[in-house]
């Protein structure tokens, strides 16, 4: 078993919090070291109260569903000799109501571009079973409710 760890940090300012007029930035701290700025998504709260350069939760969210299959596709892939060089995806998260009629992230959509190097790459199906694998072994996958597809 593990645990992790996450500390959220707002603080309201001047502005008008009964009315909801009020900032939404606010602050990430993870392992007592990195910081990262964080807002509701000016998708939901509108600008001045939303934070456009921080990173709201749904984009964290997906980020963390694709960080998480990539990890494990890396591991995977070096467990059967592939060498790769670089691995990117342009993922996104589709919010939508969902069979309860709550908003949710129903659907997040992976693209990634894998370069390999080497002796051998994997054939299209070599690829596809690597993919099925990583998403069956990620973590984040197995404890969201979101359909999570690779493209």
């Amino acid at each position: 078993m593990h645990h992790y760890h996450a500390t959220i940090c707002w603080a309201r300012d001047d502005s008008d919090f009964v009315r909801g007029r009020y900032s939404r930035a606010h602050q990430w701290r993870f392992d007592e070291g990195v910081t990262v700025p964080a807002s509701a998504s000016p998708l939901v709260v509108p600008l001045p109260f939303s934070a456009r350069a921080a990173v709201d939760p749904e984009e964290a969210l997906v980020a963390a569903a694709a960080s998480c299959h990539m990890l494990t596709f890396l591991w995977l892939a070096a467990k059967e000799g592939f060498v790769i060089e670089r691995y990117e995806d342009d993922a996104t998260g589709l919010m939508e109501k969902n069979a309860r009629g709550r908003l949710a992230i129903t659907r997040i959509t992976l693209k990634p571009r894998i370069e390999f190097s080497g002796d051998r790459s994997p054939t299209t199906a070599e690829l596809d079973r690597l993919h099925h694998a990583a998403h069956d072994e990620c973590y984040i996958a197995n404890s969201i409710s979101a359909e999570i597809v690779v493209e």
